[in-house]
């Protein structure tokens, strides 16, 4: 549980930074206690799209990631933060994603982020 938690609190900070460095990812809220609350949500929706999809993306797109020397991962990841964006949308929550260019450049910010954010937060094998 307390890493499923940690991994929530990651991706939220990740998710934030791309709000935040990038004009093309956007996230609305009438108070600043809404959007925190939209972003736990988006979150939760990116936790669950890399754990459930992205696995089978990227199982699928081995023969293209040995091709392109692992370049593939940074359209996985733009994919599966469009794929977020879509399924926020479905659920209400004010989340979105302008294009794959944004999707791109936020994939690569919350990769960055997350990694740091996973170091420096403790998880279940400490």
């Amino acid at each position: 549980m307390k890493n499923f938690v940690v991994k929530t609190i990651a991706n939220a900070a990740a998710l934030a930074a791309a709000i935040w460095l990038l004009k093309g990812i956007t996230l609305r809220g009438e108070t600043t206690a809404a959007k925190a609350l939209t972003l736990l949500g988006v979150a939760l929706v990116f936790g669950l799209v890399n754990f459930l999809v992205k696995p089978v993306v990227k199982l699928l797109s081995f023969p293209l990631f040995i091709l392109t020397l692992g370049l593939i991962t940074l359209v996985i990841n733009a994919l599966m933060l469009l794929l977020t964006s879509w399924l926020a949308d479905r659920l209400d929550l004010a989340f979105h994603v302008a294009g794959f260019g944004s999707a791109l450049v936020g994939g690569v910010i919350i990769s960055i982020v997350a990694w740091a954010m996973h170091m420096i937060l403790p998880d279940d094998k400490d």
